[in-house]
């Protein structure tokens, strides 16, 4: 990407990496990327085209953000290529899933899920260890984020709830925050308060 940027001489305003699926329509790091631009009226330089998307209206509603991108796999593409390009890739995924589901049901397995049986106690001790291990990264990731916060004067749980929203800051499942939430995360941050 910085070698793309500096050979077509521009500025390397901002770098966000995504590992979210074409197929998603929710897609955290692209919003901040897509937000980034707006705000720089920077263009948006993605490394290969057919990642971008693979959803013919997300493509579509990227092309209406007010936000022009570049592929630096295919510079040259102009917006009458990239939709026509997330038609084929959106067609290509579904004849993907189609062909994986089949599969599956010839060779009668399943992925993820319930496996028609209940789980026993240490693969439940295991997912719940897994659980607390995520929400304790996600609160410590938001630790230095709240203290911003509170020293800029908001303490109470209804003005940092407000703040998180308008700061754009997702709750773990990608919802706005709710003010039983906030409490339950600053109680995870410092137990003792």
């Amino acid at each position: 990407m910085r070698a793309y940027v500096e050979a077509n001489v521009g500025i390397l305003v901002d770098y966000r990496e995504e590992v979210e699926s074409g197929k998603r329509k929710d897609r955290p790091k692209l919003l901040e990327a897509l937000k980034l631009c707006r705000v720089h009226k920077a263009i948006l330089v993605v490394a290969k085209l057919d990642r971008l998307a693979r959803n013919v209206a997300f493509v579509s509603g990227l092309m209406e953000a007010g936000v022009n991108f570049v592929a630096v796999d295919f510079p040259q593409a102009d917006r009458t290529f990239i939709q026509m390009l997330s038609v084929f890739a959106e067609y290509e995924r579904r004849m993907i899933s189609e062909r994986t589901k089949a599969a599956l049901a010839k060779s009668k397995k399943k992925l993820g899920g319930y496996r028609g049986k209940p789980g026993t106690a240490q693969t439940i001790a295991l997912a719940r260890a897994a659980k607390t291990r995520n929400a304790d990264r996600r609160a410590n990731d938001l630790g230095p984020v709240l203290a911003d916060i509170r020293q800029a004067g908001h303490t109470s749980l209804d003005a940092i709830t407000r703040q998180l929203n308008e700061r754009d800051i997702p709750t773990p499942r990608g919802k706005l925050w709710r003010r039983q939430q906030v409490g339950r995360l600053l109680e995870r941050i410092d137990p003792l308060a």
